[in-house]
């Protein structure tokens, strides 16, 4: 960064340049000789405030005469080339216009164009656009604001001719001699003055000045030049410093709302943990009841499969009663008929295949028992995969659902199977009086043997139907029991993705509690920066407390030594350390030389000075010896 000073120095070797070229282009061009002759104004006003306010030693306020002549002299640069508008009044040349535009391109500058656009007394764009400029000079960002306008020449082009100082070179080298006006200091009262009926006259006089003044005066600025420096330098480090705690606060402030984002995704976390809980819990009462429900419906099945088992052995032992009863009769009608024999061998041969018949009646009767008691394992294979399923997931109610239907089908198959029982009951007991009718007729017993021989094929016809139907029943529990499994992966892999989740929960409380080391760390740092910022600020008064004693030395040694310029001392002439930010320059007010202030932190009053001064070490020696030979 520049200080104003050398931007300063830079904008007047500028000008003398431009003045060379503006002289040479005068002669062809009236506006060009317009614009230089604006150009020194803006040199001289801007130069002589500078020394003015340096040597006046105080804040300057609205009656100070070099910046009215500033404030003049600026508006004259500013209506330079400005182009006329026609309204109903006439013609009218306003500087509010361009102005104006400042609040577009830099968001700062709405507040000063809302306050002037609020002050009561001023009813003319020319009293708005004094006022602006006040407020711009005490805000100290008159250069920045107007280095914005002058590089949209675009939006300027509105209000401005081609040949106008804001548009040319010559507004450039004014905005660089503006940042000199930085290291002043302005109270200026805009609320109670008239600015809309000033008259803006230059007052030339200010700036004719006697060859004696001017040597005093380039003596005063270069010793004044180098207090200047320093203390724009620490307004600099000032800024930067204000900058960069700016920054750590906006980051602070994020962190601390990224803290309280994670803090809540926590909480709502562990909310959903405690719900999903419950409703484990509340699943797993649910699917205890059911389970408890279906072992009970099974027993009771079991206990009816038993009653019915018993029955139709007893069935079995009548019929085997019948059979040896049917047995006798025919060997009682053997011996009465012989002359039948001829019969008797038909009726021998049906009696075999009434035999056989009846075997295979045994045979599916013992084929219908495998049925029943792979049934019945079946049914306890489906206990154990209920007690597995109690022991392993959560079912649903749907499923539950589907339970029930299942074990009502197979109350419906048991009903069925009872109902065939007694069919086959009914058709022995027809068996039977078919039997004892076997007196009428051979023919007849033939028919009744026919007749019973089809009613068996059919039953046996419906049992396998049954058994097909058994068989799809069987094939449907599997599926269910597959569909169960599935959903069993489906509930651990829930289980997994909740683990992961408390995972990343643990995660993120690391992360939060290291964002908060960090925030305390950047809170020390700002507490640093801050105790940082007030010894700057304490050095600073005491920066200005030393350029009221130096102008008190330049009053008191002007017949006395030589005053030693800043420039030319870079390391103490005790010590020899170099100088720097920390070890600062100070002059011994006996000797004019410069020293540290470890070298010099003496005081004794001179003779040119009744107050006690700082006085380097060797004078201060001496002024002792002096003082002790000489006691008067």
């Amino acid at each position: 960064m520049y200080s104003p000073q050398s931007l300063h120095r830079w904008g007047i070797t500028h000008s003398e340049s431009m003045e060379r070229l503006a002289y040479n282009q005068a002669l062809r061009d009236p506006m060009a000789m317009e614009r230089a002759n604006l150009l020194n104004m803006a040199k001289l006003s801007i130069k002589g405030l500078i020394e003015s306010a340096l040597s006046f030693g105080r804040t300057l306020d609205s009656d100070y005469p070099p910046l009215q002549q500033f404030f003049v002299v600026m508006e004259h640069c500013l209506k330079h080339g400005l182009r006329v508008k026609k309204s109903f009044l006439g013609f009218n040349k306003s500087l509010w216009g361009p102005l104006e535009l400042v609040e577009k391109l830099c968001p700062e500058a709405a507040e000063i164009s809302a306050s002037v656009r609020d002050l009561p007394g001023l009813k003319t764009p020319l009293g708005r656009a004094r006022a602006w400029l006040r407020l711009a000079l005490m805000q100290k960002r008159l250069a920045d604001y107007l280095r914005l306008l002058i590089t949209r020449k675009d939006l300027l082009s509105d209000f401005y001719e081609n040949s106008a100082l804001m548009l040319e070179e010559e507004g450039a080298v004014i905005v660089g001699l503006l940042v000199g006006l930085n290291v002043i200091d302005a109270n200026l009262c805009v609320k109670g003055e008239d600015l809309d009926s000033q008259v803006g006259v230059i007052d030339f006089s200010m700036y004719l000045k006697n060859d004696i003044d001017d040597y005093r005066s380039e003596e005063r600025n270069s010793q004044i030049a180098s207090i200047l420096d320093q203390k724009n330098y620490v307004e600099e480090l000032n800024r930067q410093l204000n900058s960069t705690v700016h920054g750590l606060q906006g980051r602070v402030d994020s962190l601390e709302k990224s803290n309280s984002k994670l803090i809540e995704e926590l909480a709502i976390a562990k909310n959903n943990i405690i719900k999903l809980q419950e409703e484990n819990q509340q699943l797993r009462s649910e699917n205890s009841l059911i389970l408890l429900k279906a072992q009970q419906h099974l027993e009771v099945t079991q206990g009816d499969v038993s009653v019915e088992r018993d029955t139709y052995k007893q069935s079995r032992q009548g019929l085997d009663e019948m059979y040896n009863e049917a047995q006798r009769q025919l060997k009682e009608e053997c011996q009465l008929r012989q002359d039948v024999e001829n019969e008797l061998v038909v009726q021998v041969s049906m009696k075999q295949e009434m035999e056989l018949a009846m075997k295979l009646l045994e045979k599916d009767i013992h084929e219908k028992q495998d049925t029943l008691i792979g049934l019945r394992q079946q049914l306890d294979e489906v206990k154990a995969i209920n007690v597995e399923m109690y022991q392993k997931m959560q079912s649903s109610d749907e499923e539950m659902k589907k339970k029930n239907d299942v074990i009502s089908r197979l109350e419906e198959k048991t009903n069925q199977i009872t109902a065939t029982m007694k069919q086959l009951e009914q058709r022995l007991q027809e068996a039977e009086r078919h039997r004892t009718s076997a007196e009428e007729g051979t023919r007849r017993f033939k028919l009744d043997f026919a007749n019973k021989a089809d009613s068996l094929q059919r039953q046996i016809e419906h049992r396998e139907k049954q058994l097909q139907q058994l068989e799809t029943d069987l094939k449907i529990e599997r599926e269910w029991r597959q569909t169960l499994l599935n959903d069993l992966d489906r509930e651990r892999d829930t289980v997994a993705q909740l683990s992961t989740e408390a995972l990343q929960i643990n995660g993120l409380k690391k992360e939060f509690h290291r964002l908060q080391d960090e925030n305390i760390q950047l809170k020390s740092i700002c507490e640093d920066q801050e105790r940082a910022l007030e010894e700057l600020g304490s050095k600073l008064s005491e920066s200005k407390m030393k350029i009221e004693d130096i102008k008190e030395a330049n009053k008191a040694l002007q017949g006395g030594q030589v005053w030693l310029k800043d420039k030319e001392a870079s390391h103490c002439k005790l010590c020899e350390k170099e100088f720097s930010i920390s070890r600062r320059k100070h002059h011994c007010r006996n000797c004019g030389e410069i020293f540290c202030n470890s070298c010099s932190d003496n005081e004794l009053p001179l003779p040119a000075s009744p107050k006690p001064v700082r006085v380097c070490d060797t004078c201060h020696a001496l002024l002792l010896q002096r003082c002790s030979s000489n006691p008067t």
